[in-house]
């Protein structure tokens, strides 16, 4: 964050050059799972960090906790944790990425999604009017699961997580959701290998890349 690309701030550079939005990881890893969740590691010196991170022209952050069953005490937990962070982040100045990822193998994922939604949209209801967040959520299982977190106005995004899906299971599941963009990662650098030549990675990754781009965009 705080290094310089061709003699340009990281941020600056990435905006400027590549326009490429940056956000800053700010978790601290995951905690041991309790109530069928993984809440977020504490993270001290958090203050101090986003205050360097504003200076550094970061537009947001990313933080990650996870969900594996269905329990409405856990998953409250989680969000509530996740928008209770998001606040200190918002009263610094940047914007939040609330991402409560729900486990694509979870043996009753539907209702954690049902459960996380209603929790997800009583904690925005509750956002100031000048406090608005980023939602990064697994790709669900109910086409347009989402669509009342995606319309609040308080929500400035909802981007989807792969979570482990292959890619092409991932774009598909993504197409059908109305709003929703992608943000992947398992599912963009798959087949990459630090073994290939430098055409192949490019090659591979440009068709990664553009098949993303079409599921995001296929609504």
């Amino acid at each position: 964050m705080e290094r310089k690309i061709e003699g340009i701030p990281t941020g600056q550079y990435l905006w400027e050059k590549k326009h490429i939005v940056p956000f800053l990881k700010v978790d601290k890893g995951l905690a041991e799972e309790a109530n069928g969740v993984q809440l977020m590691k504490p993270t001290p010196g958090l203050a101090g960090l986003l205050k360097r991170a504003k200076g550094a022209g970061m537009y947001g952050t990313k933080m990650r906790s996870v969900i594996k069953t269905a329990n409405a005490v856990g998953i409250k937990a989680v969000v509530d944790q996740q928008f209770e962070i998001g606040k200190q982040i918002i009263a610094a100045g940047l914007v939040p990425i609330i991402e409560p990822e729900v486990d694509i193998n979870s043996p009753d994922k539907a209702e954690c999604e049902d459960l996380l939604k209603a929790s997800i949209m009583e904690q925005l209801n509750k956002l100031g009017d000048d406090e608005k967040v980023m939602l990064k959520l697994t790709l669900p299982n109910k086409i347009n699961h989402y669509k009342e977190c995606i319309a609040h106005p308080k929500c400035i995004r909802v981007v989807a997580l792969s979570g482990g899906y292959p890619r092409n299971q991932a774009n598909e599941l993504l197409a059908q959701q109305t709003g929703m963009i992608a943000s992947f990662s398992r599912a963009l650098t798959e087949g990459l290998s630090h073994s290939m030549s430098g055409k192949d990675f490019d090659t591979t990754l440009d068709a990664a890349v553009q098949s993303i781009f079409d599921a995001s965009n296929a609504d």
